[in-house]
């Protein structure tokens, strides 16, 4: 019977994970699979162009399509469906997946502010993983050369560069492609100027609308692809019945062999047309995180990869027949009756592939911005329910008008498929070398298997990369020089705030001094927590001391605040912050780190004032505890101690919650911080009544001490003053620092730091507003960095 009952259970959850499997399958046509399924719009046009136009015959269609088969069979199936899939990163994947999982099992990373406690994250390792493997030869080689480790950084933000050249390219292509079927004199006969024109006002329409977030349209996403994968997939194989079903012996890679043979050359060069055949097929990986890889993997094998492959035989089929029509070998290989509906679903078709790809871009900025290699810009969270759908409106822009520079300029879909084919073999070769290096350091495999991945799939690629360089004249350079613009943006950026961050590193404050100024630190202690930003994870940074030495009075509870990104795609709310003290108890100074994934993004938190405060006073707690235990203080140590603390739990702190109100209305005016000065709240009330769409949303809580907890008087006097500060009020205080090279720089340093890091810096979000401080309440100071 108990049996019985268990395979019941048993069946009723294999039914449940088999409908949740096929949903997200389902739903990963519109965001995955867009840019890959709108490749035949392209892939012969671009194949059979240039000089292969002299070969072509039914032997060079068939030994063109039996290399489209292999390609797509060798890359996206072998390589990524089977194998690069397994490789997620706590459920992500994508280029930074791979070197964030690198940098944890091997000190690859260069972020500067890492700590032993974020190894202690949840999310750092994955179950399973054996933290105590033998160091093998290679793996201390490369950790001891730090120019092979900024080598790996530049490798992988070389190949975010070409995916943000994707984000230009693929909209453009895609676009054009789905328009130009309006060029057949059959149906409109459109001239090439109106067809430019056209696709430039989809393409500004699309971009207009990245702002509303791509949940809102997702519903039909899914349906648009599907409908059009089913039917090319049915076209195609109505072009192989109808026109030539000996195009099954294609299939065999000994036609390839022949295609070689007769087009030497020119069939070599041809590759870059082929290899847009896999165009896309990098958002399989890139997009893991929004679904599963059995989902993913599903979709690809159970619709993908049959539909494409019938699509690209019955065109080949169609060609091997009417081979004056490569021109335009899509729209013309449709049957006239369904031409005028294949056209509107390839354009719908043509806008969620370039979707998926802006998309796509916005995360890889995002995760450049975390590793602290891209200025500062606006993160929009644009839906509440899916984590990670962001919209950067700088970057959206910038993309627009250089779609609309590259359709305007090129005018030519062969031109600019030598543009696309080149970033995208380019990204995906640069996945093949560091999945090798994951199947050594992550996988703890054998040399031998990785070196065996590498030669395979680096050959396969290599050969497309080679083919996509000898077209630089032809296009080509589009693409490079994308990247080498980003990539010195990247560049500059990430040696500026190294640089700065080393000098704050070499001048922090010596304890010894502060020490010496006593409890008091020299100064007026005055009501109210101040909030000092630093990027600093140990010691006080310099621009304290020049805080003290110009303020004549400073609060009586100070924080050290630092927000840093750790090399893990999510950190969980409840490991979020880690809180120490700094100094003597009598100092009442702190520190609260607050660490965020590269996949996070760093909303504005309305609590964060009450967090930080239940969170010290949970320190506070467990600190007297464990030294009440162990018999030994933590005051021994300067810096004390780091703890994890829980913000969303409140039991533990020593204090509860009194008279909660919400940002609703007026009622939150009744709570604006005490402060002596009658002037300084109708100020203040004024300020919150103004400011509606900020200040005036954060929510207003009083607390006070559990008289019912038994609380060691020591403890009592200390949460006694850290809530009179915060009823007294909260200061932010953060350096408005001024970067400038020494005097002694070659003329290159000068160059990066005097003018490009500052024209960035001048140019970009200032940090109080990255890190959603309210102006009300933010003080600055100014100070130089020679760096």
């Amino acid at each position: 019977m108990d049996e019985e009952i268990a395979g019941a259970a048993r069946q009723v959850q294999w039914k449940s994970y088999g409908k949740t499997l096929s949903l997200l399958a389902f739903q990963s046509f519109g965001v995955v699979y867009g840019d890959l399924s709108t490749s035949p719009l392209y892939v012969y046009r671009n194949s059979l162009s240039g000089r292969l136009n002299d070969y072509i015959d039914e032997t060079t269609i068939f030994g063109l399509f039996s290399l489209i088969f292999w390609t797509f069979t060798l890359v996206p199936l072998l390589k990524y469906v089977i194998i690069v899939l397994s490789a997620d990163d706590n459920g992500e994947g994508g280029t930074f997946a791979l070197y964030s999982l690198l940098c944890r099992h091997a000190k690859f990373s260069l972020l500067p502010n890492q700590q032993a406690a974020d190894e202690e994250l949840s999310t750092y390792y994955q179950p399973g993983t054996d933290r105590t493997a033998v160091s093998s030869p290679f793996k201390r080689f490369l950790e001891k050369h730090r120019k092979l480790r900024t080598c790996l950084l530049l490798f992988v933000l070389f190949g975010a560069c070409m995916v943000i050249g994707d984000g230009v390219l693929t909209p453009t292509i895609s676009v054009l492609s789905a328009i130009s079927g309006l060029q057949d004199p059959a149906t409109s006969g459109l001239a090439d100027g109106w067809i430019v024109f056209i696709a430039c006002v989809v393409l500004v329409g699309l971009f207009a609308l990245q702002h509303r977030g791509t949940h809102r349209v997702a519903f039909m996403f899914a349906p648009v692809v599907v409908l059009w994968l089913l039917g090319i997939g049915i076209i195609g194989l109505y072009n192989i019945i109808h026109w030539n079903p000996r195009i099954f012996v294609a299939l065999s890679p000994h036609y390839i062999v022949k295609f070689f043979k007769r087009t030497g050359r020119d069939g070599w060069i041809s590759l870059g047309g082929v290899l847009l055949a896999i165009t896309g097929t990098e958002a399989m990986f890139a997009d893991l995180g929004h679904f599963t890889a059995a989902s993913i993997r599903l979709a690809f094998v159970g619709v993908i990869y049959p539909c494409l492959v019938l699509q690209y035989m019955g065109q080949a089929a169609f060609l091997s027949k009417n081979m004056s029509a490569v021109y335009n070998s899509f729209y013309l290989s449709i049957p006239s009756p369904l031409f005028w509906p294949v056209f509107v679903i390839a354009t719908l078709a043509a806008i969620v592939g370039s979707q998926a790809i802006i998309s796509a871009t916005f995360s890889i900025v995002k995760q450049c911005l975390a590793l602290g290699c891209f200025p500062r810009v606006k993160v929009v969270h644009t839906s509440r329910w899916i984590h990670g759908q962001i919209y950067i409106p700088e970057i959206n822009w910038i993309l627009m008008v250089l779609c609309l520079a590259v359709a305007l300029g090129f005018r030519d879909i062969t031109v600019i498929g030598n543009a696309y084919g080149l970033a995208c073999i380019a990204v995906m070769f640069v996945t093949t070398c560091l999945m090798s290096l994951v199947i050594i350091f992550v996988w703890q495999k054998n040399i031998l298997i990785s070196l065996l991945f590498l030669v395979f799939f680096g050959a396969v690629e290599g050969a497309y990369l080679s083919a996509a360089v000898m077209k630089v004249p032809q296009g080509g350079w589009a693409p490079i020089a994308l990247a080498l613009v980003f990539m010195s943006i990247m560049y500059v950026w990430h040696y500026g705030t190294r640089r700065k961050y080393m000098f704050d590193l070499q001048n922090k404050v010596s304890m010894k001094w502060i020490l010496n100024l006593g409890p008091s630190l020299g100064i007026m202690r005055v009501p109210g927590i101040g909030l000092i930003y630093t990027e600093l994870v140990t010691g006080v940074p310099a621009i304290f001391s020049h805080f003290v030495t110009n303020l004549p009075a400073f609060h009586q509870v100070l924080v050290f605040v630092c927000v840093k990104s750790v090399p893990v795609p999510y950190v969980p709310v409840d490991e979020r912050y880690l809180i120490g003290r700094i100094g003597p108890r009598e100092y009442r100074m702190y520190r609260c780190i607050v660490r965020y994934g590269y996949k996070d993004v760093q909303k504005d938190d309305e609590n964060f004032e009450n967090h930080l405060v239940m969170s010290i006073a949970r320190f506070i707690q467990m600190e007297a505890e464990e030294s009440a235990s162990s018999g030994r203080s933590y005051e021994s140590s300067p810096e004390g101690r780091m703890a994890v603390v829980h913000t969303t739990d409140t039991t533990g702190t020593g204090l509860v919650v009194r008279d909660p109100v919400d940002d609703g209305g007026g009622t939150s005016q009744q709570l604006t911080r005490s402060s002596k000065s009658e002037t300084l709240r109708s100020l203040q009330s004024i300020y919150e009544l103004e400011s509606v769409g900020s200040v005036s949303r954060r929510r207003r809580v009083r607390f006070q001490i559990d008289e019912e907890e038994r609380v060691d008087p020591q403890v009592r006097d200390e949460l006694s003053d850290l809530l009179d500060a915060k009823e007294a009020g909260v200061a932010y205080i953060i350096g408005h620092s001024y970067v400038k090279a020494r005097k002694n720089s070659n003329f290159l340093k000068t160059f990066a730091i005097n003018y490009a890091y500052s024209f960035l810096r001048k140019n970009c979000r200032g940090p109080s507003v990255t890190l959603h401080i309210p102006h009300i309440s933010l003080i600055e100071v100014g100070m130089i960095y020679y760096v």
